[in-house]
């Protein structure tokens, strides 16, 4: 009975941080796949940003696009497209950790 409760806990713990890994590897994806679409010569930051919301949508759900930013700047004199994503882990069960994910993605801004 022991061994067979300590089984079913690791295992929970296991999918918990499967499932935490697998969103936040979409979201680092999404937010570079939105980064380097809101770089081109013909696009701007909030259409990158955009992207973003569109890919998170359709990979995970809508509560995970609720806060995407999405900025023009420098990084060591280059200018950049950088698109950030602000959303909540997933949960599984009550023991799972709580809180939110930030990540972020770069792109070269293409010069017009």
């Amino acid at each position: 009975m022991l061994i067979g409760a300590l089984t079913t806990l690791l295992f929970a713990a296991v999918v918990q941080l499967v499932l935490v890994l697998h969103v936040r590897s979409t979201l680092v994806d999404c937010a570079a796949e939105g980064a380097r679409y809101g770089a081109l010569a013909d696009s701007t930051p909030a259409a990158g940003a955009q992207r973003t919301r569109e890919l998170i949508t359709s990979a995970l759900a809508v509560g995970f696009a609720e806060d995407v930013r999405a900025e023009a700047t420098v990084v060591d004199g280059l200018p950049v497209v950088r698109v950030e994503v602000t959303a909540p882990l997933p949960l599984v069960g009550l023991l799972g950790p709580s809180g939110v994910i930030t990540v972020d993605g770069h792109a070269l801004a293409e010069v017009p």
